[in-house]
């Protein structure tokens, strides 16, 4: 319909463009006919003044023949004056008059007459001159009395009167030729005025049609955009539902595999402290073993979550500078342990590498877990490979890979000469619980716990393999352009044996939480208060002034751990503060950064942690 619309409209719009031509046309003849008319008056100028020179010509001719006669009757040299100057200016009369002449055979023919005829009588005044001053004066008279000169000034006037012949007859035909272009334009400008009406109504007629048209085709276009409109929203509900699908078997993935470790993991648990329950009942004592296997579920249980937080981007972050060089080189020796001996491990470190500014203790982790997927990947024999480079990601790479600021990079690489991935593994190695291990021998959260820590450092992993290829995955750091932080000093640092003295006060609004953790204090040697709430907490510190260190959960009731802080905090300047949580948003953690000068433990905790997290606070200056 639109085709053939546009077809119909470019057809209709021939005389328009016809129309338009000839107006055009008449436009550009009227111009051209102004510019004739522009040079005619400038002939006629030229002409005039051309006139003008050969009067002035013929003047000088007379003013020196005048000049000789007053001479010879007088004998007064001082006639001779006038002659004498005509004389001189004739020839550049002449050079002008050459100079505006125009190239037509007959007018430079008479310009050749003219020239003889000047040089015949100006021939006959020199000599009649040239007698007298030799006292000849008879002969002198004689000579002016033949009629020469007479004759030469004849020929002179003869001739310029047909030159002034010559420029009118031209003057006039040029008029003559302008005239009846002019009258040709007036017909021309009256034809042109009939066909601008004619055109005027048949561009309304037109323009009703094409109106019309447009009016059709529009409501096509219409009735098209809400058929297109109904389509893109069937799509865009299917797209939703499948979208949702996707998030639900995503979800329902990730939850089967925490379900499913979590309930291998608390089966170990509930078994081990049945056998522990049951033993105790009966007097026996030997239960170290069901112990140690609860305690080793829960804490591959609190791995677990922490790879969780990992994935998610939630896990609290403590970065700090970091030389890659220096924290690769300090990893050799776990290296080695976690690869056994039939692996072979190379460093490619680079010289001059930039500082980067992220988790030590996690970046350590994402470098192990690579390690031991590359072990894994080639089995009993094969290289490792980590190397180590300053990068630039540049705007075209960032425009192609989603997240990704370009800048300055510290790239980590760890590569190894296993099986590779196909590209469908590839897509996916990311994903939580995702893993193409055997049964036991994996979790599926190395990569994803990866892959959370760098996002969260604000940097980019990328995975280059190829099926028995290898693999290598690279990890990009922001490059740290700020000073390198200064390390904290303790009193106690390396004098653990030091008896404790100082009091705690513990802030937790869950019961048996808060119990374990008075307990674990007082196994330390702490002296221990404790408190279910902010307020209660704040009535503490008043009552004992002497409290060196409050250990409060973050998410609580009423008042919050950070609020709970700043308020102990305004009213004890020297008091020392730890947060605790599972799981915290923006209380002491932005962006998945640590607060400046916060301190944090994440629950749950060993009592060798809480140990090393009191003394570390305790004892910094």
């Amino acid at each position: 319909m639109i085709v053939r619309l546009r077809r119909a409209m470019r057809w209709q719009s021939l005389p328009l463009f016809i129309g338009f031509a000839v107006l055009a046309l008449i436009v550009g003849t009227r111009a051209v006919l102004v510019e004739t008319q522009r040079a005619n008056r400038e002939a006629a100028r030229e002409a005039v003044e051309y006139q003008e020179l050969l009067s002035g010509l013929l003047a000088m001719a007379q003013e020196a023949e005048t000049s000789q006669r007053g001479y010879l009757l007088t004998g007064e040299k001082s006639y001779l004056q006038p002659y004498r100057q005509a004389v001189d200016a004739i020839p550049g009369q002449l050079a002008r008059i050459d100079g505006m002449t125009a190239p037509d055979d007959e007018l430079v023919q008479q310009i050749n007459h003219v020239k003889d005829a000047l040089s015949q009588n100006q021939a006959e005044l020199a000599e009649t001159i040239a007698l007298y001053d030799r006292g000849d004066a008879a002969k002198a008279l004689e000579l002016v009395r033949s009629g020469q000169g007479k004759a030469a000034m004849d020929q002179i006037r003869a001739s310029m009167d047909t030159i002034r012949r010559i420029g009118g007859a031209a003057i006039a035909a040029r008029d003559a030729h302008t005239d009846r272009v002019e009258n040709w334009l007036r017909i021309g400008s009256i034809a042109a005025l009939l066909a601008i009406f004619l055109l005027g109504a048949y561009t309304v007629r037109l323009s009703r049609r094409r109106f019309r048209a447009v009016a059709i085709a529009q409501e096509e276009l219409m009735r098209k955009n809400i058929e297109l409109g109904n389509e893109i929203q069937t799509r865009e509900k299917a797209e939703s539902q499948i979208r949702q699908m996707q998030k639900m078997e995503a979800v329902g993935q990730l939850t089967g595999g925490i379900a499913h470790d979590f309930n291998n993991m608390l089966a170990v648990i509930i078994s081990a402290m049945n056998l522990a329950q049951r033993k105790l009942a009966r007097g026996e004592h030997d239960i170290m073993k069901f112990i140690e296997a609860a305690t080793d579920a829960a804490t591959r249980a609190a791995n677990l979550t922490s790879r969780l937080l990992a994935f998610s981007r939630q896990q609290p972050l403590a970065p700090q500078v970091v030389d890659a060089n220096r924290l690769v080189t300090g990893m050799s020796d776990l290296l080695r342990r976690a690869l056994g001996e039939t692996i072979r491990i190379e460093t490619v470190l680079a010289g001059g590498l930039w500082k980067t500014h992220a988790d030590p203790s996690q970046l350590e982790n994402a470098i192990l877990n690579l390690a031991v997927n590359a072990r894994d990947a080639m089995g009993e024999d094969g290289k490792m490979t980590i190397e180590t480079a300053n990068s630039h990601l540049d705007e075209g790479y960032a425009a192609t890979h989603a997240e990704v600021k370009a800048g300055q990079y510290v790239m980590i690489a760890v590569s190894d000469t296993g099986a590779g991935m196909p590209a469908d593994v590839m897509e996916r190695a990311f994903e939580p619980f995702f893993t193409t291990k055997p049964v036991d021998k994996g979790t599926g959260l190395g990569l994803s716990q990866v892959f959370g820590f760098v996002k969260q450092s604000g940097g980019h992993v990328k995975i280059y393999s190829e099926p028995g290829q290898g693999t290598t995955i690279r990890i990009y750091l922001p490059r740290f352009f700020g000073p390198e932080e200064a390390a904290i000093s303790s009193e106690r640092a390396g004098n653990p044996a030091v008896p404790v003295t100082e009091t705690i006060l513990v802030v937790e609004d869950d019961p048996r939480v808060r119990a374990s953790t008075t307990d674990a204090m007082r196994e330390l040697g702490y002296t221990v208060i404790h408190a279910a709430s902010g307020q209660e907490a704040l009535e503490k510190l008043s009552d004992n002034p002497g409290v060196a260190l409050m250990f409060t959960d973050i998410v609580m009731p009423v008042m919050n751990g950070r609020k709970l802080a700043e308020e102990a905090l305004a009213r004890m300047p020297k008091l020392k503060v730890i947060f605790t949580t599972g799981f915290t948003r923006n209380a002491v953690v932005h962006n998945g950064v640590l607060d400046h000068d916060v301190h944090f433990l994440a629950k749950p905790f060993t009592i060798e942690q809480l140990a090393a997290k009191l003394r570390d606070v305790l004892d910094a200056r």
